[in-house]
């Protein structure tokens, strides 16, 4: 019998086999069964089948009857390997898989590298065209702690869908095209400050920063200066060369200062195409949703109206339509964001696109996709798989959002500044004896993998609360207790003199033991959960298995002596470590966390 990445998958075809070629069951039942496969309860098995129970209600069968009756089948047609699997029938007519040691090692055997699994994985999005948007920050603001969020969930899923098979293009859909760059531009005229005299980036976003917040101020006390930014705003979208100039900037600067932060997170990007990019390709839109009569005027303003939905639509008390121009004729998001997904389907030949927000904007996209659909369908346009990932908010301790002591956001990268000193302080204090430089790089992989792994071990559409004692502890589900696991079995490695590309690891082993049988156990979830974190771009199940493998593999390794004087013993316990280390390491890369050699 052939051993499947995901042995859900063994299972799945072996039963759909059955009802497929026995004419008993062809005959008494009607329809396709569902065998409806799901983890069980390590105490009982490894997998659990519950499509019986709907099956025998629907033919009006006794469940546990008919479960015997599957399970004889399956052994005795050969259609499940006996040797591999242990079934059984339990409760109201479940069928419990349980697999015995041959299978776990014949899997183990199967999938030893990380070159083996990730040839599983390619294949299950097939190469499938994907454009993820992210962290797609305004311009001419400095990055905050909200922006760790879409840069580190962002860079993660990008990377668990490459992983799968995806090609992904990451897409930089930065706002630079909105009214604050009429202000801006109305301050530093007024100031004779020019931006390009600054070298260090960073100092020139704060400078910018800090003269948008004055320019709001002066704004707000003399309407006469408002009239001059708008004026100004109005020359920079008419191709005014100067403020032009002054616009470019301001978007080099802020692209400068945010290309830092993405080096530090290991978030890579691939295009930075703005707002701005699409005030050419807007007129389009606004032509093609009137004459397809899905938009209409109204007040003014070009909108859309989605009235199969209550909250959107033209009847309800408080009108909420998709409003996608202006009263004044000036674009907007939702202008852009339809210039976008046109853009994206014609130049990139998207088949699917990701957009990356918090949970302020879940509205904003029901309507995007809504009126994408519409009005692909009357264009005969190919309409790719469109999908919102949202997430909460970071809290303090005092479970509100995280401020300073003054009110205002954290800065991102004083975040980090922050992070890294006290990994370090930690680190030093672990292992004080290891070379000065060598305590940094290792405090910096700490550092940042604590403050990505605090982030993508919670359900990215809860709140969860800022705690540095907690992500940086070596105990519990943290980065640091993870990637210390990886670091204790590089230490087996060297106490054992193994050369990892020794090919003895590779080669078949039988696991023997209750805690080596554990342990293999877990690892075979492997692609259980990958799968379940790709199909809802979830990264926290992936986090939750990781520390789990962990957790059963110290478990193991308190249990069980490695270094041993027999061999053989010695052998195949050294290959479980090994494809620990392999999982450990394919997992947290996907998490976008760097390991280390030692800790």
């Amino acid at each position: 019998m052939e051993i499947s990445f995901n042995p859900i998958h063994s299972i799945d075809r072996a039963i759909s086999l059955l009802f497929k070629n026995d004419a008993e069951l062809l005959q008494q039942f009607k329809g396709s069964f569902d065998p409806v496969i799901r983890v069980a309860d390590p105490k009982f098995a490894d997998f659990q089948v519950n499509g019986i129970l709907p099956l025998a209600k629907k033919n009006r069968l006794n469940p546990v009857q008919l479960a015997n009756t599957v399970c004889k089948k399956l052994t005795d047609s050969q259609t499940i390997d006996s040797n591999l699997f242990e079934l059984s029938v339990a409760g109201p007519g479940f069928i419990n898989f349980k697999l015995k040691a041959s299978y776990l090692s014949k899997w183990l055997e199967s999938y030893s590298s990380a070159q083996a699994i990730q040839q599983e994985t390619s294949q299950w999005l097939n190469k499938e065209i994907t454009v993820i948007d992210f962290p797609s920050a305004n311009t001419a603001k400095q990055a905050h702690i909200g922006h760790l969020r879409p840069m580190v969930i962002g860079e993660s899923i990008a990377r668990i869908l490459e992983f799968s098979g995806a090609t992904v293009i990451r897409d930089n859909h930065i706002g630079d095209w909105g009214t604050n760059f009429g202000s801006l531009i109305m301050i530093l005229k007024k100031k004779g400050i020019t931006i390009n005299e600054f070298e260090n980036p960073a100092e020139a976003l704060e400078l910018i920063d800090s003269l948008y917040k004055e320019a709001t101020t002066l704004e707000n006390n003399n309407p006469e200066l408002r009239d001059i930014s708008r004026n100004e705003l109005l020359k920079l979208q008419n191709g005014d060369s100067e403020n032009t100039l002054i616009w470019q900037s301001i978007i080099d600067v802020s692209n400068q200062a945010f290309e830092k932060l993405f080096e530090q997170l290991a978030v890579k990007i691939d295009y930075t195409l703005g707002e701005s990019f699409y005030k050419d390709k807007v007129q389009r839109i606004y032509d093609e949703l009137l004459t397809l009569e899905i938009a209409e005027k109204s007040d003014g303003a070009l909108v859309v109206w989605h009235n199969e939905i209550k909250k959107f639509a033209k009847d309800n008390k408080r009108p909420f339509p998709f409003n996608i121009r202006k009263k004044d004729g000036a674009s907007n998001y939702a202008s852009t964001d339809l210039a976008t997904i046109l853009y994206r389907i014609e130049h990139f030949k998207a088949q699917s696109v990701i957009y990356l927000t918090d949970s302020r904007q879940q509205d904003h996209f029901e309507q995007l996709f809504l009126t994408t659909k519409k009005w692909f369908q009357k264009k005969d346009y190919p309409l790719p798989k469109l999908k919102h990932v949202w997430w909460g908010t970071i809290l303090g301790s005092d479970n509100k959002p995280i401020k300073t002591k003054s009110g205002e956001s954290i800065k991102l990268q004083l975040l980090i500044d922050e992070a890294i000193e006290r990994a370090l302080k930690v680190v030093t204090e672990k292992n004080p004896s290891l070379p000065v430089e060598e305590q940094r790089t290792i405090a910096k992989a700490v550092a940042i993998g604590a403050l990505k792994y605090a982030d993508l071990s919670s359900n990215r559409t809860q709140d969860y609360v800022f705690d540095w004692d907690r992500m940086l502890s070596f105990e519990g589900n943290t980065a640091p207790y993870l990637l210390y696991v990886i670091a204790r079995i590089n230490s087996i490695f060297r106490k054992a003199d193994l050369d990892l590309s020794d090919s003895s690891i590779n080669h078949h082993f039988d696991v023997r033991t209750t805690y080596e049988i554990q342990l293999a156990r877990k690892l075979i979830q492997f692609p259980i959960t990958l799968n379940q974190t790709l199909s809802d771009l979830r990264p926290h199940f992936l986090s939750t298995y990781l520390f789990e493998l962990a957790g059963v593999f110290n478990t193991f390794y308190n249990n069980e002596k490695v270094i041993d004087a027999d061999s053989s013993i010695q052998q195949r316990r050294i290959s479980l470590c090994h494809r620990t280390h392999t999982v450990l390491s394919i997992g947290l890369n996907l998490l976008g966390i760097t390991t280390v050699d030692r800790m």
